[in-house]
């Protein structure tokens, strides 16, 4: 599936819309950024089953300070609605496709209930996105 750019307006009809969906924060201006991007779109190529967005910071300034980004490139992996990964860093292809493997695999109801029986904070575990 092609990559799409997304805006605050259209991000949370992708959040919900789709199973899993990854995003990428990104900076026109970040050297880290560039590196990443065609790692990403060659991936995003490779699994037309999953959402792949991509959010220009600078543009969209109040979606990047609601999913708390404090750098670029940041990676987002949302599945029916939560917030299962959020990192800061370039990822190698390898690392990516391992994500995308844990990402499908996860089964959120699951971790959502052991994570409530372990009397753990589930928005701390997994958060579900209100934006």
């Amino acid at each position: 599936m092609a990559v799409k750019e997304l805006t605050s307006a259209d991000f949370e009809q992708a959040v919900k819309g789709n199973e899993i969906a990854l995003f990428d924060f990104f900076a026109t201006w970040c050297g880290p950024c560039k590196a990443f991007s065609p790692i990403f779109d060659k991936v995003a190529d490779e699994n037309p089953d999953i959402f792949f967005g991509k959010i220009d910071i600078d543009k969209n300034q109040d979606l990047a300070n609601a999913a708390n980004v404090q750098a670029v490139p940041t990676l987002m992996i949302v599945k029916k609605g939560h917030v299962i990964y959020q990192e800061a860093g370039a990822l190698r292809e390898a690392d990516l496709n391992d994500l995308i493997g844990q990402a499908k695999a996860l089964d959120v109801e699951a971790a959502l209930a052991a994570a409530k029986a372990a009397g753990a904070d589930q928005d701390e575990l997994i958060e579900e996105h209100d934006a």
